[in-house]
């Protein structure tokens, strides 16, 4: 490292032994330095004599694998080591959340990261104590791995929260840490409950809450005095206080009066139970002001005397609360309203009037002041609480305990207090008019008279005080108070105390006085020494005053306190000092909650038993009616006085001292008092005395067992047999000492008394419980206490001998599983505690107890019962064997476990995972054999059995077998086992130590298990099952997920690969060894195993893959030797690649199929390196032809399946995916014949286009099924969806989805051929019901296409290029037929989103050689017009447009775009002459629809079209649209829309007047053009005839205007009349005779310059619009081009503009001309220059030429509008018919009416509006508000150019071709044995089709359009 280093020597350092950590990033301009991040570790091995810079901190550290992979490893807690490298990773992987834009796992993980940054730091620190540094680690741990969880890494198995050593611990210890793992922050509980299982105690201690309240503010601004506020608990359902009271005071201003205590008013709640968090608890606060008696009146009283006096109350419900805070880390806030009291004689119940909602009884607050509180629920032991929370415990947190004790009694909790409630009184008035208003006084005064002081506490959080004063309730002789005190009173105080309670009258006078007029007392403790029983006391009052002395106060003394004690004293003198007042009362209640004195009179007698010795025997049977409080408070008196009757007289007390002990004993047992365990194990082990108990606990103990076979009534048995460990600690402790005292005398008596002790135990579970209910409970009591005398015997005898003593107590239990399943239970749970008892971690008892232990485990396995159970103890069995693994008895130990277990687990374990599978469990019903857990726990053991086998276990375990059958069974067993461990989600897939680990052993035990298997079943012996079953496992494992190295981080993959090598290599070195050793059986793999050992070369991992290519050049030589070629191998290779990419055939329950076909996705690529190397060893073989041939197939397969994996990922468009579906099922079908797989991806096929809803190409997907089906009876299998039915049900199931797609896709034509055949076959088979219904259908699909409206779609035309795009795109060009309402722009987008690294052409030439062959993507789009195959027949004018329409765009595998050009020098007078059209026809491979809405270019034709041609092409195309639009008008009124007729005409006739067709005037009708060209002659005169048709249809559409035409529109109706006549007069001088078909009415206009000269130049708006959209943009460019008009029109034609916004008319046909297919003139963007839709312009043509073009393109398209955007059928309504009828005066027109040569239509679309636009208007502007509007516009429809009349004699005819009739789909779904087509009832006559000849395509004459058959249906309809 340079490091900064001078120069100088270099020496070995002395850091060798430590490690560094970088703390400064390094860069160094030498190249040998190294460089540096921060928080790397590196390894300074020398050092120079220069000084070193410090870039880096020293370590202590220790190097582990010295040589050329050293890992330095910091010596420093592992837990911070593991903080280290998990925050390193995590710092990678956290910027990664950032960029997927996981916004809040980042901010989370964050936060995570910085608290594990801080408790690593305090750690590091090293200033903690011990509970601390536990209390960090298990919050870095919780931290740590809840981060590995949210980020998808590894669980960590950890123990005491570090990580654990797989090589030191059993693999079942490992599965158990895996579980527990996620709890760590749980497991000192969990622990803790095992150790308590363990000593016998399987009860749960309860969880204490601990409630914390903090009085924030009190802001209740009316009372302005000094206040109390006593917070309690209340249980409003027993309707009694459970806590004492928390006390705050107040001063008049609402803060505290101490002003230290500003922000820590608080306190805690302590000890609430489960129990009490269910109560109905309410938090009940009382305020007590103190102040003047009546607030508001300052007459009652002088102001210096100060009273308490009742205020108000306020409650908080509990059961919602404790729901809101429980899991809350923080204080919540509360406010609680303060009610007053309406009445004070109602004050000591007001806070139950409160939570009853008696209003009546109290008033609410004014405002919503009041107390405002904050909460919090703690959970668990006090000091861990005050622990946790060091920042609240410092606020002068007051304790407020429980009244009376907590579930939980700890021995050290020492109180003594004494609750004390005012209840209330009764007293007399005195004389007085008015009632008194009386305080009571209290005072706890001592014997001597003194009183006690600070013994009297009104509530946590102040200090106590000497005198009690209560409150007092203004004018009421009978208050009721139910003020409670605590007594805090020392326990040597507490005997000859007394209460003194004192009573006056509070004057409200002047004075103010406080007369004394009476008091009363109690004593604390009564004569027999027990104290105040908890109960309500009536205390006689009795009378003094104001002079009265209490000085003496043996005066009163002396004197009864209350009725019982009246009755005890019957002489009382009759001078008392004090009268008692007999009329007067006064109650108090008291409890007594103390851990010294008792209020029981039967334990004082005990304990005084000497005092009474004839009493005893009663005392003892009184014991059990003691409560168990009691006991526990004097344990070690009760105890010492037991074992002092037994000395005394073990004959007569003997039995009842037994049954005392025993009583107590399972008191303990008791949850409450569990915490007094360890009082009684430090009472016998330091205080127990009684030397000679022992002999009496043996004679009871044997006495009871051996009563238990007769006795009917067992409770005293089985309560001794709960007491068994604590009986055998005092007969073990009694020993000692008198083994102590008497030197060991009478040892074999007492051996002999255990033994005989054994002998009985023996005896009780040897009877037969079957019959006897209370004798199961017996044996099951012995049972659970049997495992807790094992530590107290081997005090007492050695290991041996308690082994024995066990065996023979395990061995007497019944050895079947018919005993009951509760016994069952509790007799495994027994040997479950005996194995992890301590005596079992002794070899020498093991050796003894594990063959009966195995013995029991064996049966219940055998029979499948309690297996959870069993699985435990053998988990416990693995840990301690694995733990003892040096010793040589193990070996010895693990030889009995295999032949006593193996066998039966691998049985258990196939059971267990078949019944996973097994579908026979109902719903609802728990399995426990079926759960993840038990299978977990069997899968632990059988890998801790294997793991723990040496090749000698392997060679006994082999050699043992009787025959080959039996060896065959089991490696059956264990490869099925093995393989269902690899195929089933045993482990999470976070669990990688635990999958590594299961690896690890799986390829051990296979090597040990291959030998065998080849010596056995090879050669003659040979057997296919077993051989098969190995190969399956060997290929498996290979491709487990766990052990693909490549997918892991550099850190981790290095960890594995150092600790158990590339497993994959081993196991593949096994497969190839054992594929050698088949010799002459490879054949019977041949081809079953290529698909499998195809898996195996996905592996990224070359050197499998180079071992697999010999397997594989070995089963091609054997296929080829045995049947002359590859045809099975292929078939086999095929299946199997593709089953990687399907839905998972045979995987249905593998969870992790899609992680796992996933990373085969990953390693398809490498098949391919595969295949090459494959090809070169093939190269050699005498076979090389078809080898070659086999593998260049399975070569293209991999390329279409690599494809379709890339279109089929989750994030791809459906169009990728569709393709990639496509392009695999016709390689199936056309190259490799393999029809289930064609027939399977049909399906896919079919679904993908569900899902995007492109029903028709469903339909015609399932077609293709549909195909491959003959109408016959032959039965057919099952297959993906369909049942086991004929081949004829399949047929007709598959015909009706087929219809029902074509329905939902609106294709009935190709509905109704289906229907017919349909028809066809239930009249064969006379079914007249279906026949009914499908005719109905039928009929019902006709209606629709004459009813429904039709989305027309576009079509686009893509070229991917580059050898980026997938297989199937590649190089290749496709016609796409687009969404409903897609326009092009939305086209482009759509692609662009499915194609984000395309970069998008900006011309339409086609691509050179360089960019096919770039490694990029090209994509280039463009509109396409579908040239139609409707015939030229005379009826074609009849037919609706909506029928037309349709055969326009459907079946259509014809596709044309135009692109202009000039050929030879430009003409500059006129570019008219020079320019041609070059159209481009591209044939499709099939038509569109299809089975995609893709079809791609099979071929493409390119014609030229004479600039002659296009002219006449052009006016011929304008001259029908006025006929048709005319004709609309002409014979229908339409008042109320004149605008199309008015934008049309003004197009058409500007158009002429300023250049329009006044250029093909000058450029074609000139002479020399005449005489240069000859051949021309007849299209010149045709063009003449096409231009005088067109005046004569402008003359009569101005007449027809003229009708229509509103007043304010008159200015334009003039400028076009005299625009006409200057284009008529321009025109008359090059065409005579058009002057006669001029208006009558009309001026001529005289222009002296003619037609020619009037051209000018586009609006400059126009040439804006223009540029501004897309050079393919048709709806843009065009439509705006051709609404300019010339500059020097009149106002009125600006007026024009203004008024027509948004007005502009289309027609559906219009949208046809707009196709970049209409032979149009090159403008500016314009699409007859096809231009790439991407952007870009291409313009041809400039200047005065593009201007003219534009122009010319009005003449073209002046009908031409915006799309309308979606169709809006609530808004827009056809037009009233009345409106349509022509009127009477178009019969006197002077202009001429215009007759068609065929009949008018007679049925129309009546739902097909016109929209209107504005020439500036932007494409998707909507319509303009005022325009009336008709629905069902196909606004987006596209087609055709139609194609015109045209004179028979045109020198280029193209012949008629007739189509398939109208309601036919074409000819391939037409099959044999349908309707033969002689037969077919009449057809429907065939669209008809009019041919124009001429050399540049066909040309559909206009007809009439959907307008027209609308008018003709209404107009009938009218009639």
């Amino acid at each position: 490292m340079d490091g900064g280093c001078h120069c100088g020597s270099w020496t070995p350092t002395a850091f060798f032994t430590q490690g560094q950590v970088v703390i400064c990033n390094f860069r160094s301009a030498i190249c040998q330095a190294l460089v540096l991040e921060i928080g790397e570790t590196v390894q300074i091995l020398e050092k120079s004599e220069g000084k070193i810079i410090s870039y880096v901190h020293l370590k202590k550290s220790t190097v582990t694998n010295r040589g050329l992979c050293e890992t330095v490893v910091p010596l420093e807690d592992p837990i911070i080591t593991e903080t280290t490298s998990t925050l390193q990773e995590w710092g990678v992987l956290w910027k990664q959340l950032y960029v997927k834009h996981k916004v809040d796992l980042f901010h989370k993980l964050r936060h995570v990261m910085n608290e594990l940054i801080d408790l690593r730091r305090q750690l590091i620190q090293g200033h903690l104590a011990q509970d601390q540094t536990r209390e960090i680690k298990r919050h870095i741990t919780v931290r740590l791995d809840w981060g590995n969880e949210h980020l998808g890494l590894d669980l960590v198995p950890r123990k005491e929260f570090e990580m654990v050593d797989p090589d030191q611990i059993s693999v079942s210890e490992l599965y158990k840490l895996h579980v527990s793992s996620r709890h760590c922050g749980q497991q000192s509980t969990n622990q803790g409950d095992s150790i308590r299982q363990r000593h016998g105690d399987g009860c749960r201690v309860p969880v204490s809450h601990h409630l914390f309240i903090n009085l924030k503010s009190f802001t209740y601004n009316s009372i302005s005095e000094d206040a109390d506020v006593f917070f309690s608990l209340y249980d409003s359902r027993e309707a009694k206080q459970i806590s004492e009271k928390f006390m705050v005071k107040l001063n008049k201003n609402g803060g505290p009066k101490n002003p230290e205590k500003v922000d820590r008013l608080c306190a805690l709640f302590t000890d609430l139970s489960s129990k009490d968090l269910k109560r109905d608890l309410y938090i009940v606060a009382h305020v007590i002001r103190t102040g003047r008696m009546l607030l508001n009146d300052s007459k009652k009283g002088p102001p210096h005397v100060q009273y308490r006096r009742p205020y108000g109350c306020a409650v908080l419900a509990m059961s919602d609360v404790f729901h809101t805070i429980t899991d809350l880390k923080e204080e919540k806030d509360f406010v609680l309203k303060v009610y007053t009291c309406n009445n004070e004689n109602e004050w000591y119940q007001i806070h139950e009037n409160i939570i009853r909602k008696s209003n009546t009884k109290y008033s609410a607050p004014s405002t919503n002041y009041g107390l405002i509180i904050s909460l919090q629920l703690l959970r668990g032991e006090l000091e861990q609480i005050r622990r946790e929370n060091q920042a609240v415990f410092s606020r002068a947190l007051a304790l407020t305990r429980k009244l009376g004790f907590p579930d939980v009694i700890l021995p050290g909790d020492t109180r003594n207090d004494l609750y004390l409630t005012l209840e209330r009184g009764e007293f007399e008035r005195g004389g007085k008019s008015v009632q008194k208003n009386i305080e009571v006084t209290l005072y706890v005064l001592y014997a001597d008279g003194d009183t006690l002081k600070d013994c009297i506490s009104l509530g946590s959080g102040e200090p106590n005080t000497s005198e009690y004063r209560s409150f007092v309730l203004y004018h009421n002789n009978s208050p009721r108070w139910s003020e409670m005190v605590k007594l805090p009173i020392p326990i040597d105080r507490f005997r000859g105390s007394h209460l003194r309670f004192e009573f006056r009258h509070c004057s409200t006078k002047d004075k103010g006085e406080k007369k004394l007029f009476g008091f009363a007392f109690t004593p604390l403790m009564r004569e027999d020494g027990t104290t105040l029983s908890d109960e309500s006391h009536e205390l006689y009052v009795y009378k003094c005053d104001e002079n009265a002395t209490f000085s003496n106060q043996g005066l009163y003394l002396s004197l009864p306190c209350c009725k019982e004690d009246f009755n005890s004293c019957p002489n009382l003198p009759a001078n008392l000092p004090f009268q008692r007042s007999p009329k007067e009362t006064f109650w108090v209640s008291t409890i007594l909650c103390s851990t010294k004195l008792t209020q029981n009179v039967d334990l004082l007698a005990l304990l005084n038993w000497k005092a009474h010795p004839d009493r005893v025997l009663d005392i003892l049977g009184r014991l059990r009616q003691i409560s168990g409080e009691e006991i526990v408070k004097f344990l070690r008196d009760v105890l010492d006085t037991l074992f002092c009757l037994l000395d005394d007289n073990t004959d007569k007390y003997g039995p009842l001292v037994f049954q005392s002990l025993v009583f107590i004993i399972n008191l303990l047992r008791d949850s409450r008092f569990y915490h007094f365990r360890p009082v009684m194990d430090s009472y016998i082990q330091n205080h127990f005395a009684g030397a000679l108990a022992y002999k009496e606990l043996i004679r009871c103990l044997k006495w009871y067992m051996d009563r238990s076979a007769e006795v009917v009534r067992q409770d005293h048995i089985q309560e001794a047999m709960r007491a068994l460990e604590y009986l055998f600690k005092f007969i073990v402790q009694s020993r000692i000492l008198y083994s102590r005292a008497t030197c060991g005398m009478e040892e074999e008596q007492f051996r002999a008394s255990i033994q005989e002790l054994f002998q009985s135990i023996r005896f009780v579970l040897s009877l037969d419980s079957r019959s006897s209910e209370n004798l199961v409970f017996t044996q099951a009591a012995l049972l659970n206490s049997f495992p807790d005398i094992f530590d107290e015997l081997l005090q007492m005898f050695t290991v041996q001998e308690v082994a024995e003593y066990v065996r023979g107590t395990l061995g007497s239990m019944p050895s079947t599983v018919d005993i009951g399943q509760s016994m069952d239970v509790v007799k495994l749970q027994s040997i479950a505690r005996t194995v992890e008892s301590r005596l079992f971690f002794f070899p020498e008892s093991r050796s003894i107890l594990l063959p009966v232990v195995l013995h029991h485990i064996h049966l219940h396995l055998r029979q499948q019962r309690e297996l959870l159970i069993c699985s435990g103890i053998l988990g416990s069995i693995f840990s301690i064997i694995k733990t003892s693994s040096m010793e040589s008895s193990v070996q010895e130990e693990v030889e009995m476990m295999v032949e006593s277990l193996l066998d039966v687990l691998l049985q258990t374990l196939l059971s267990i995972m078949s019944k996973s599978h097994s579908v026979e469990t109902s719903r609802g019903q728990r399995c426990p054999q079926c759960t993840a857990e038990i299978t977990g726990e069997y899968v632990s053991c059988l890998l801790s059995l294997l793991r723990q086998m040496t090749e000698i276990h392997f060679h006994h375990l082999l050699n043992n077998f009787h025959s080959k059958e039996e060896l065959k069974e089991f490696l059956l067993k264990i490869f099925c086992v093995f393989r269902n461990l690899m195929k089933l989600t045993i482990f999470p897939r976070d669990w990688s130590v635990m999958r590594l680990l299961t690896s690890h052993i799986i390829v051990v035990t296979t090597q040990f298990l291959s030998p065998a298997l080849h010596k056995n079943f090879s050669d003659a012996d040979f057997d296919f099952k077993v051989w098969n079953s190995f190969f399956s496992l060997t290929v498996l494992y290979i491709n487990q997920p766990s052990l693909q190295l490549e997918s892991l981080t550099p850190a981790k993959r290095k960890k594995v690969l150092d600790k158990y090598g590339d497993m994959r290599v081993i196991m593949a070195y096994e497969l190839f060894s054992m594929w050698q050793k088949l010799g002459d059986n490879k054949p019977h793999f041949i081809p079953g195993m290529m698909g499998p050992f195809l898996g195996v070369t996905l592996v990224p991992q070359t050197e499998v893959r180079n071992i697999m290519i010999p397997i594989f050049h070995d089963m091609m030589d054997w296929e080829q030797r045995k049947n002359g070629n590859f045809k099975q191998v292929e078939a086999e290779l095929m299946d199997k690649l593709d089953s990687m990419v399907s839905d998972g055939k045979g995987d249905d329950n593998h969870r992790e199929l899609f992680s796992l076909l996933t990373q085969l996705f990953v390693r398809m690529p490498y098949l391919l390196y595969y295949l090459c190397s494959l090809l070169e060893k093939i190269e050699q073989e005498t076979w090389r032809e078809t080898g070659i041939s086999f593998v260049t197939s399975v070569t293209r397969l991999v390329e279409r399946i690599l494809d379709y994996r890339d279109c089929m990922k989750g994030d791809e468009m459906e169009n990728k995916k569709i393709g990639g579906s496509v392009n695999l099922m016709n390689f199936y079908k056309s190259e490799v014949n393999k029809e289930d797989m064609y027939i399977r991806y049909i399906h896919k096929l079919c679904d993908l286009h569900l899902q995007a809803e492109d029903f028709t190409e469903a339909a015609f997907t399932l077609l293709l099924y549909w195909e491959l089906l003959q109408w016959e009876d032959r039965p057919l299998r099952d297959f993906l969806h369909y049942p086991c039915q004929s081949e004829w049900q399949r047929k007709e199931n598959l015909s009706r989805k087929i219809l029902h797609y074509f329905n939902k896709g609106k294709c009935w034509e190709y509905g109704i051929s289906l229907c017919r055949e349909l028809a066809f076959q239930y009249e064969t088979l006379y079914d007249y019901q279906s026949l009914s219904w499908i005719r109905k259908m039928e009929a019902a699909y006709y209606d629709n296409i004459i009813e429904q409206q039709r989305i027309e779609p576009e079509f686009f035309r893509m070229g991917f290029y580059g050898r980026k795009f997938p297989f199937f795109l590649r190089n290749k060009e496709f016609v796409c037929r687009g969404y409903d309402y897609e326009r092009l722009e939305d086209f482009q987008q759509r692609m662009l989103g499915e194609f984000p690294q395309a970069i998008a052409m900006q011309h339409p030439n086609i691509p050179d050689d360089t960019i096919l062959q770039s490694d990029a993507q090209y994509l280039q789009i463009y509109a396409v017009t579908p040239v139609s195959d409707i015939s030229d027949v005379p009826q074609l004018e009849r037919v609706p447009e909506r029928i037309k329409s349709f055969y326009r765009i459907n079946n259509v595998s014809r596709f044309h775009y135009d692109r202009p050009f000039h050929k030879g020098p430009k003409d500059r007078e006129n570019e008219f002459r020079s320019l041609w059209i070059e159209r481009t026809t591209l044939i499709l491979s099939r038509p569109l629809p299809g089975i995609s809405r893709w079809a791609e270019v099979e071929r493409r034709e390119v014609v030229e079209v004479s600039p002659l041609e296009n002219a006449i092409y052009v006016v011929e195309n304008k001259t029908q649209e006025l006929r048709t639009l005319i004709s609309q008008y002409q014979h229908r009124q339409h008042h109320g829309n004149i605008n199309p007729l008015s934008m049309c005409l003004n197009g058409v006739i500007d158009a002429a007047v300023n250049g329009g067709i006044a250029r093909y005037q000058e450029a074609f009708f000139d002479k020399d053009y005449i005489s240069s060209h000859p051949e021309d002659t007849e299209r010149i005169s045709h063009l003449k005839d096409l231009m005088q048709e067109q005046v004569h249809i402008l003359g009569v559409g101005l007449a027809v205007h003229e009708k229509l035409v509103h007043p304010e529109m008159r200015p334009l109706h003039k400028k076009l009349v005299d625009q006409f006549h200057m284009m008529r007069t321009g025109l008359h001088h090059g065409l005579p005779g058009v002057d006669r078909f001029g208006p009558a009415g009309c001026p001529g206009v005289n222009s002296s310059r003619g037609i020619l000269s009037s051209h000018s130049h586009m609006s400059p708006e126009s040439v804006r619009l223009m540029h501004r959209h897309s050079p393919l943009n048709l709806q843009g460019s065009i439509r705006h081009s051709s609404s300019s008009l010339s500059s020097h029109t009149s106002s009125e034609a600006g007026n024009l503009v203004i008024m027509t916004d948004g007005l502009m008319g289309e027609h559906p046909e219009e949208a046809l001309h707009m196709q970049v297919g209409s032979p149009l003139h090159p403008i500016p963007g314009s699409p007859t220059s096809p231009q790439s839709a991407l952007g870009g312009s291409n313009s041809t043509l400039s200047g005065s030429a593009s201007s003219g073009v534009s122009s010319l393109s009005e003449s073209n398209f002046g009908g031409q509008y915006p799309d309308p955007g979606p169709i809006r059928n609530d808004a827009l309504e056809p037009l009233p018919s009345h409106l349509w009828s022509p009127p009477d005066e178009y019969l006197a027109s002077p202009y001429m009416h215009i007759h068609y040569g065929g009949a008018e239509i007679d049925s129309m679309d009546p739902v097909r509006p016109f929209h209107y636009r504005s020439p500036a208007s932007h494409p998707h502007t909507h319509p303009h508000p005022h325009t009336h509007a008709h629905p069902g516009l196909d606004s987006h429809s596209h087609g055709p150019p139609p194609h015109h009349h045209a004179p028979s004699h045109g020198p280029h005819h193209i012949p008629y071709r007739r189509p398939q009739p109208p309601a036919v789909p074409p000819k391939p779904y037409l099959r044999e044995g349908c309707i033969p087509e002689e037969d077919l009832p009449p057809q429907p006559i065939p669209l008809p089709r009019r041919i124009f000849h001429s050399p540049h395509g066909h040309r559909e004459d206009q007809g009439k359009h959907p307008w027209e058959q609308c008018i003709s249906e209404e107009h009938e309809e009218t009639q």
